[in-house]
């Protein structure tokens, strides 16, 4: 089974996928769409992915403000998350911390010479790897914690 990762923001929407195994988050792509409030094509995409490539559970990234509190944009992300909920009923939805995963995500783009349109082509993507790959890290250290306290006992 597979993990998707969501970087959701006002005009797109950035896809990461896990491997089979969940150990590693890849780019997939980058939804666009002209309206914020038009999200059928978006949902659309994603219900597809998921059903394409057995996907069991989506991580989806919180923007928290620093002092971890929720704005504007956490709210909208809240509803995209109720509405993914609605239209794809089997699977898991998660919320992720994602504070400063594009600032993150930008950094390489930049130091490789990329102008504004190119890094606009891939940053939510990237920023959606750092999502789902802080997930797959965390729940592989818990796994390992928990294993460390079972050798333990």
């Amino acid at each position: 089974m597979r993990i998707i990762g969501l970087d959701f923001g006002s005009r797109t929407t950035g896809i990461a996928m896990s491997d089979p195994g969940e150990t590693l988050a890849s780019p997939v792509e980058t939804v666009f769409r002209e309206e914020e409030e038009n999200l059928k094509q978006t949902v659309h995409r994603i219900r597809q992915l998921a059903e394409e490539n057995d996907v069991h559970k989506i991580v989806l990234g919180l923007p928290k403000n620093m002092n971890n509190t929720l704005g504007e944009r956490a709210e909208k992300t809240l509803a995209f998350k109720r509405r993914l909920e609605r239209d794809l009923y089997r699977v898991e939805i998660l919320l992720w911390d994602e504070r400063l995963s594009t600032r993150m995500a930008e950094k390489p783009l930049l130091e490789r010479g990329l102008d504004r349109h190119q890094r606009k082509r891939v940053v939510d993507q990237i920023a959606a790897v750092y999502i789902l790959q802080g997930y797959l890290d965390a729940q592989r250290a818990r796994r390992e914690e928990g294993n460390r306290s079972v050798d333990n006992g």
